[in-house]
């Protein structure tokens, strides 16, 4: 009886080290096959939990800033945000740059092949990422600059400042006018904080107003009114960009996630709640990262359909991954290959997004970062705890 033996290799138990590759030894080795060893009762239950679970908790901190009806405390929105910028960058490096090397590293069977054994490919593809990443936000912000007459950098007024930084403040300020706004004014004493002052004050009644007087204060508001909304548009253009680019690489990790549990042998009862919760903290990046960024009333069904869509890719990948359940092999060299690539190229835009984008701009770089101590120390501590659980969970997915 013959048997056909992958990489060329006719009978692996006799090989000439004469005359076999040390490519042909090496992907021989790693080869698994398919490892599909049933639970399919299971493997479908898990394309409607991760939807429901992973959708649930990245609708969350959109909910928190734009529904007046949840009266959801400040300390659970902050929490939710700050945890999920932990998970995004422990996602790029644990769960991204250490994986592609394992795929596409020197000591792997794709590793050995052509050119890709002269050189270490994962970090420079990352790093070529990063760059191309800050080029493309920075062309984009200069374009809108030069289009508006009006840079970040900028001394403006205040509220300018906050709806064009995409910081903590910004959503807070948001955060609470929503709720201020959905109850009495007389049951939030507290109302006349230092960020609401932010809005312009009305004429105090009972003094005399000439008609002059009067319409110059109406083209004095309608002007504020356009500066507010050239500001706002200002924000959106520079920060939608750059969330794209995020969501953009969070999607390629999320797509090879589905295929692995899709497809998973005995480690599927292992990886199933691991990446229920692997999946729903990076939903909580995404969630929170939407939350902080001012979208016109035009473009206000954009959250919704962007979180849906996170929601929807890693079920539609398990769907894929059952379909090709028999004869998908996620060990095999084309795979290794595709899924390497876009695992150092989507470790790139979420190391890139995840230290500049939230974690810089929000604590260093921020002209609204808060002064409150106990604030800042929360936000931290949520921060750095994103980034331990979601390494933890390293160790299995």
């Amino acid at each position: 009886m013959s048997h056909n033996f992958p990489f060329g290799l006719s009978d692996p138990t006799c090989v000439n080290l004469n005359t076999a590759s040390a490519r042909d030894v090496t992907c021989y080795i790693l080869y698994t096959g398919n490892e599909y060893n049933g639970n399919l009762g299971a493997r479908i239950s898990s394309v409607f939990v991760i939807l429901f679970v992973s959708s649930a908790v990245t609708y969350f901190p959109v909910l928190a800033t734009r529904v007046k009806r949840l009266r959801i405390p400040l300390y659970v929105y902050l929490f939710a945000r700050y945890f999920g910028t932990g998970v995004i960058i422990a996602t790029g490096f644990v769960h991204l740059l250490d994986p592609s090397y394992y795929e596409i590293g020197q000591n792997t069977c794709v590793g050995m092949t052509g050119g890709w054994y002269q050189y270490s490919w994962p970090p420079a593809i990352a790093l070529a990422t990063v760059m191309l990443t800050f080029l493309m936000e920075f062309l984009a912000e200069r374009y809108v600059e030069k289009k508006y007459g009006i840079s970040q950098h900028d001394n403006v007024n205040p509220t300018d400042n906050h709806l064009r930084s995409g910081s903590v403040d910004a959503a807070m300020l948001r955060y609470d006018l929503s709720r201020r706004r959905s109850v009495p004014a007389s049951a939030h004493p507290e109302a006349r904080d230092d960020r609401l002052e932010l809005e312009p004050s009305s004429p105090q009644g009972g003094l005399p107003v000439s008609k002059n007087t009067q319409a110059v204060a109406q083209d004095d508001e309608r002007d504020l009114e356009e500066e507010k909304d050239q500001a706002a548009a200002l924000a959106f253009r520079q920060q939608i960009a750059a969330f794209l680019i995020l969501e953009f690489g969070i999607i390629f990790h999320s797509v090879i996630i589905g295929l692995t549990l899709g497809t998973a042998g005995p480690e599927f009862s292992v990886l199933y709640p691991v990446i229920v919760f692997h999946q729903s903290f990076e939903g909580l990046g995404i969630g929170a990262r939407l939350s902080a960024i001012p979208f016109p009333r035009r473009y206000s069904w954009m959250p919704w359909w962007l979180c849906a869509g996170y929601g929807l890719t890693t079920p539609i990948a398990i769907a894929i991954g059952l379909g090709l359940r028999t004869t998908y092999n996620s060990n095999s060299y084309t795979a290794n290959v595709v899924s390497g690539l876009l695992d150092a190229i989507s470790a790139g835009i979420l190391i890139y997004t995840g230290l500049v984008e939230l974690m810089a701009r929000d604590f260093l770089f921020s002209p609204d970062r808060t002064n409150n101590d106990r604030k800042l120390a929360f936000m931290i501590i949520s921060m750095l705890l994103g980034a331990g659980i979601m390494s933890l969970l390293g160790k299995w997915a």
